[in-house]
């Protein structure tokens, strides 16, 4: 089975830094898939932060959250982390990753957050930013 499971949110006074894990099971990083990060707060639509390519390792960051989030990734784990740093109230959310076979067109959409049927999606770890 296919499964995404995040981890690392928590509460953070505004100035501060998480980072966030998503572990992947039933398919590994040493094939080719896009991955991207997503939050959602309540009451709004999904957004899209992040697409990472397992096979090069590039990544694609919307400019919300340039320069302040990183991803990484560990491919012995087939763990890919999102480090966020000078959290605002705004950054609070559920945030969740997603995957879908690198060829699909979803990469080439820069893993858009209202992408339907993807292999795998999390379900997700809140992060709350205080003020």
């Amino acid at each position: 089975e296919v499964q995404l499971v995040e981890s690392g949110g928590g509460l953070v006074q505004a100035g501060g830094s998480l980072r966030l894990s998503c572990t992947a099971s039933g398919f590994t990083f040493d094939r080719d898939y896009a991955i991207g990060w997503f939050r959602q707060a309540p009451g709004k639509e999904p957004e899209g932060l992040s697409c990472f390519s397992t096979s090069d390792g590039s990544t694609y960051y919307v400019d919300s959250v340039q320069g302040r989030f990183t991803v990484s990734s560990d491919n012995a784990k087939n763990t890919l982390y999102l480090q966020m740093t000078s959290l605002q109230p705004e950054d609070t959310a559920v945030y969740y990753c997603a995957a879908d076979p690198l060829g699909s067109a979803w990469y080439g959409q820069f893993c858009d957050p209202h992408y339907k049927n993807l292999m795998a999606r999390g379900q997700g770890t809140l992060v709350t930013v205080s003020s």
